[in-house]
């Protein structure tokens, strides 16, 4: 039997919400960790169209604040701060939210098991090792990855409140969720935020076998005009780990380009590329410009091992282990555009309806920018109600409730 084929996240609800409400530049978790205001349900044709796609492809709806009190039931169940859970649970609903489904919910799990194991710290807080008017370098100190982001990113904004910009390196660091969370939260001050991360190595080199580097995300948001925004945030693999993950929990086979076996052969299958393969750089092969992402992994290790002094490339503990402390390095900035060239918004705004309004290709509805496919998400979860999962995440969410002893989190009947 045919494995049905995992698509981006644009095409399967760029028909139902054609173009986003630019104006309305929804970011959820910006509270830091404060939880996010529920957007009120009201049926509409648009949100019947919705309803009646989450119905065919039997997903179900969860209220945004039912599944952040849930993630922080089953983090505090295992002796998680209720801080420490709240800026973990902020993260991973905001990926969620943003429809990059493979580091929310998907990622609870892990956090779990990492706090079980004692391999992640929840008894302290992130310290700041050494700075400048401009600068700093962190000791996150092993915890929860979003508490280290979030700590790292407000130190960021405020440095670039004094000096124009804020850049932030830390080591002592885990896996943070989606790097857009904390670089949007530099959107709330009219600034452009930047995050980069470096990862467990899954990503195999052009030319090589062997998997050194990470997926190695890097995220640039800027401010437009009207609460408008460009929000580019990407691995620099072909695709993120996760998304494998999340086909491999559904069923589903993987387009030829994302990822290798352990003999180096494209594999379309998830398994094997998880099992001892690895993902190709963004481009794919050398002949369809896979050195690209091959250096663009390489400029985030920069930024983030080597800069900061934590473990890089082939030194950071392999995906989902627990041997030692995972000691991730990563990256925050801020830069405030008015210490430079006036009209940085205008001119931001001015080139993404450039972009926008452009004749699509032949079988093509709109032409996007950056941020508009999770904005076009987020707009359907405002009309839903909540988030719409997979029926294997929800069974997912509740086994992981019934091993930890806690209630699980409600779903909508819509």
């Amino acid at each position: 039997m045919r494995r049905p084929m995992c698509t981006p996240l644009f095409a399967v609800y760029g028909a139902i919400l054609r173009r986003p409400a630019f104006a309305a530049n929804r970011v959820i978790g910006l509270q830091h960790c404060r939880p996010h205001s529920e957007t009120n349900f009201t049926e509409n044709p648009t949100t019947r169209r919705a309803m009646a796609t989450v119905s065919s492809r039997g997903e179900s709806v969860v209220a945004i604040e039912e599944m952040r009190s849930y993630m922080m039931r089953c983090m505090t169940k295992v002796g998680t701060p209720d801080d420490h859970a709240r800026c973990l649970a902020s993260a991973l609903v905001a990926a969620d939210y943003r429809g990059h489904y493979s580091h929310g919910l998907n990622r609870l799990d892990m956090y779990v098991d990492d706090v079980v194991a004692k391999i992640t710290a929840i008894d302290c807080e992130p310290t700041i090792d050494k700075e400048t008017a401009a600068t700093a370098l962190v000791n996150g100190r092993n915890c929860l990855g979003p508490v280290v982001g979030t700590f790292c990113q407000h130190l960021a904004i405020r440095k670039a409140e004094e000096a124009g910009i804020g850049w932030v390196v830390c080591h002592g660091s885990n896996h943070y969720s989606v790097a857009a969370y904390y670089a949007t939260m530099a959107l709330e001050r009219g600034f452009l935020g930047m995050s980069f991360t470096n990862t467990s190595p899954i990503q195999v080199p052009t030319r090589a076998r062997a998997a050194v580097l990470g997926t190695n995300p890097l995220c640039l948001v800027a401010p437009a005009e009207n609460g408008d925004s460009f929000q580019l945030d990407m691995a620099t693999s072909t695709v993120a780990l996760g998304k494998l993950e999340m086909c491999q929990r559904k069923g589903e086979s993987i387009p030829a380009g994302w990822g290798t076996d352990i003999a180096g052969k494209v594999s379309t299958d998830p398994t094997p590329v998880l099992n001892g393969g690895g993902l190709m750089p963004l481009g794919g092969a050398e002949n369809t410009g896979g050195y690209k992402g091959y250096g663009l992994a390489m400029l985030v290790e920069v930024f983030c091992g080597i800069l900061g002094g934590s473990a890089y490339g082939p030194g950071i503990r392999s995906w989902k282990t627990h041997d030692r402390e995972a000691n991730l390095g990563q990256c925050f900035v801020a830069i405030d555009p008015g210490a430079f060239a006036p009209g940085f918004q205008g001119r931001m705004s001015d080139l993404m309806t450039s972009c926008r309004q452009l004749e699509p290709a032949e079988g093509e509805t709109d032409v996007l920018v950056a941020g508009d496919p999770e904005r076009e998400h987020m707009a359907l979860c405002d009309r839903l109600g909540g988030i719409p999962y997979h029926e294997n995440q929800i069974v997912y969410a509740r086994n992981l409730a019934k091993k930890l002893a806690v209630d699980p989190m409600p779903v909508l009947n819509v």
